[in-house]
């Protein structure tokens, strides 16, 4: 273990977290209000309120390729800076717009901007700490960062309910600037001078060219890129189902912190559980759960206009269980082959599956608008193929050892 610096263990492990969580507030908040903010910018049906959701994820994917070199060349506190600089900016746009696309635009630069510290803290992460202690810290941040999705709702619907929808996007200002205050006074600069790279756009593209060449890197990327995908539907079109659907406007907030629960309890069992099975028959068989419980739903309800609330909570925390031992370990495995230029690849990678997330997500929410069917369909076919491409990855690699 490297010394830590300024802060104690506790404090780090709180403000990495909080680094981190500036993100899934930013989303997540943000879902009671879509219809009103819809209304407000003049969207034309409720699939086009799903892009104030998807399209921060556009923003997310492609700011690595800047910030990851960038904190290398810079220093991380700068880089830091800067994400939070463009993402108070882009609130204000979002603030102020009164079309959908300048809306649309605030949000990918949101997301552009908190890619800065979403991806550093993971560098700070690593530079502060190495081995074993590495993945404890990692493990700490991520439990604190599941509780964001737990209250960010009920956040977003209690400022909604005393003050208005821009009250949530000063609500994230407000916090993004207290967070960036304590880092400021709390951390010390990670990466020492003596280590700092040139900025040069001939490594990324040298990155992107090599990390392509992986066959094993390219099938896990492309599986969490259906994956995420396929989750992302149901996240930008929850508030249409629970709120719109079933009339569940109330309830809504408490609906979607308890199936985050079954996310969190699949991330922290998998920290057991990947040590005695490993990650390729954890990512199998989850992938198999996924599978499956979306066959069920469709034979049980493909006639079916909606089913009772409690049965699509029941398969919504089945398939969710599911995706929580996923995220992790395909971003671990597609990471293997690529460890000696692991920053420019993991960057590159998260770019190649949020460009493959975003357009899945953006077909299939136009459907789900009818009903929650198209979603389970989207399920079923994410999987299958994520399935072939499992078995394609793992036929290779037998192949290539004999």
């Amino acid at each position: 273990m490297k010394i830590s610096h300024a802060t104690s263990q506790i404090e780090f492990v709180a403000l990495m977290a909080a680094l981190m969580s500036v993100t899934a507030l930013s989303i997540d908040a943000l879902l009671p209000a879509l219809d009103i903010i819809g209304a407000a910018i003049h969207t034309q049906s409720p699939a086009d309120n799903q892009l104030l959701i998807t399209m921060m994820f556009l923003g997310l994917g492609i700011g690595p390729l800047l910030f990851g070199p960038l904190s290398d060349t810079l220093g991380r506190k700068p880089s830091v800076y800067m994400g939070f600089a463009v993402f108070i900016a882009a609130s204000f746009i979002c603030i102020y717009a009164e079309s959908v696309w300048v809306m649309v635009l605030g949000r990918m630069l949101q997301g552009f901007g908190l890619s800065a510290p979403r991806t550093v803290c993971i560098a700070i992460i690593r530079d502060t700490y190495e081995g074993d202690y590495m993945a404890r810290i990692m493990s700490f941040v991520t439990v604190v960062f599941l509780l964001i999705p737990i209250i960010a709702p009920a956040m977003g619907q209690f400022i909604l309910d005393h003050y208005n929808w821009q009250g949530i996007f000063y609500v994230q200002v407000v916090i993004s600037i207290l967070v960036a205050l304590w880092f400021w006074l709390r951390q010390a600069e990670t990466l020492t001078v003596a280590n700092r790279i040139p900025f040069s756009t001939s490594r990324i593209i040298n990155g992107f060219k090599e990390t392509v060449r992986y066959e094993t890197t390219m099938g896990y990327t492309f599986i969490s890129g259906f994956v995420v995908g396929s989750f992302l539907v149901y996240l930008s079109a929850s508030q249409e189902i629970f709120q719109n659907q079933y009339n569940l406007e109330a309830e809504f907030p408490y609906i979607f912190a308890g199936l985050a629960v079954a996310i969190g309890v699949a991330i922290f069992l998998n920290g057991t559980l990947v040590v005695r099975f490993g990650m390729e028959k954890m990512v199998t068989t989850s992938l198999l759960g996924f599978f499956l419980v979306s066959v069920l739903y469709l034979l049980f309800f493909f006639n079916v206009e909606q089913p009772n609330i409690y049965i699509l909570l029941g398969f919504f925390a089945f398939q969710f269980f599911c995706i929580g031992f996923l995220f992790g370990n395909l971003r671990a495995l597609a990471m293997q082959p690529v460890g000696h230029i692991a920053g420019i690849a993991a960057a590159i990678t998260g770019l190649i599956s949020t460009l493959m997330a975003v357009p899945i997500s953006i077909f299939i929410g136009r459907f789900v608008v009818e009903g929650t069917l198209p979603l389970f369909i989207g399920f079923s076919v994410c999987s299958a193929i994520s399935l072939g491409i499992l078995w394609y990855v793992k036929k290779n690699r037998a192949t290539i050892v004999k």
